[in-house]
């Protein structure tokens, strides 16, 4: 039996699940998100409590049981409080600023870069080297900061570039002087 697909998801108070026809959808204060299941994964509702089962022992269904329970328990936490990714801007001349709906980073390069997110994440600015990125799905809002990240990813000698906020970058040591 899988370790994570075992366990319960307990959903909050203002949190509601629908199944019908394989679509587990879940509603809550922010929003609602939908998620299609497998054929081999059940899914039950107890009193505010989520279990996901699987049909059978096959491979399959043992790979996907872990998944899909981690997947609810995700949109049962997105729907009630949301998920939120810093990245920090390390670098001189290097910021970021909203011109409206556009996120405009100034990153060492001939140009500005303009970022236009989905219309279910919000990026804020708190200052000038801070990007504060969240929704309520947390696989999209993980994928707008990879894309952001990707303009200039951290380099190990000087540190400069952007990084998660909980990220450590290994620096290396620059050449030697010679001998």
């Amino acid at each position: 039996m899988s370790r994570i697909g075992k366990m319960p998801v307990r959903l909050a108070e203002q949190a509601r699940i629908e199944i019908k026809d394989n679509v587990v959808t879940v509603t809550g204060p922010k929003g609602s998100l939908r998620q299609e299941m497998v054929p081999e994964i059940g899914i039950e509702v107890n009193d505010g409590v989520v279990t996901v089962t699987r049909a059978d022992d096959s491979k399959r269904a043992r790979a996907l049981h872990g998944l899909y329970r981690q997947l609810v328990s995700n949109m049962a936490e997105g729907v009630t409080t949301g998920f939120t990714r810093k990245l920090q801007i390390n670098g001189v001349g290097f910021r970021a600023e909203m011109k409206k709906d556009l996120l405009a980073l100034t990153l060492g390069y001939s140009h500005m870069i303009y970022f236009k997110a989905p219309s279910e994440i919000t990026i804020e600015c708190p200052d000038q080297t801070t990007i504060a990125i969240s929704g309520i799905d947390k696989a999209l809002v993980g994928q707008v900061a990879a894309k952001i990240r990707s303009f200039r990813k951290p380099e190990p000698y000087r540190g400069k570039g952007i990084r998660y906020s909980d990220e450590v970058v290994r620096r290396k040591e620059g050449k030697a002087a010679g001998k």
